[in-house]
């Protein structure tokens, strides 16, 4: 295929559905929050058990909970809290206090806030997820690097996102689980 076939095909491929070509620009990263779909919000009460939270991680499959204070958003506790609080320091599971080992006042996004703002803050402070609140602190939901990716997947023709995986290992031996 040359060059020309590409971008015919890509044509052909973003204007299926709607008639409108979907485009990957710096408008897409315009977007607000409230039109990429994110994960509702797992609420753990401040004074809840690190064990607690935990299992309530495993059991609604998300990567952290957000803390709360009389329905305002206290602090974000996630896995690497657990990774690196937790079993990093010895504290027993069953006994330690979300406050101790989450992050407080977390950097946040309004449902308005635009995706750049979400890119930003996982870029500049290493997140992998940040709560969405409303005007009173109340949270709405979390914005994960996983929703991120989902929604820009949409951008790219169907052809890329079907690709039989081929990673490029420079070593015979695995890595991770």
């Amino acid at each position: 295929m040359n060059g020309k076939d590409i971008d015919e095909e890509l044509k052909e491929m973003y204007e299926e559905g709607s008639g409108e070509p979907k485009v990957l620009n710096s408008d897409t990263l315009k977007t607000p929050i409230k039109m990429i779909p994110v994960l509702p919000p797992i609420v753990v009460e401040r004074g809840s058990y690190v064990l607690d939270a935990a299992k309530l991680m495993q059991e609604e499959h998300v990567g952290c909970v957000l803390v709360v204070k009389k329905g305002k958003l206290d602090g974000i506790f996630t896995e690497r809290d657990i990774l690196m609080k937790v079993f990093g320091s010895g504290k027993d599971f069953s006994k330690a206090k979300v406050e101790e080992v989450m992050t407080p006042d977390p950097e946040t996004l309004e449902p308005d806030d635009i995706l750049a703002y979400a890119l930003n803050y996982m870029h500049v402070g290493g997140y992998r997820h940040v709560p969405v609140v409303d005007d009173r602190q109340h949270p709405v939901g979390i914005v994960s690097v996983k929703n991120i990716v989902d929604y820009l997947a949409d951008y790219f023709p169907q052809d890329v996102l079907t690709l039989p995986p081929r990673p490029i290992r420079t070593t015979k031996e695995r890595e991770g689980a």
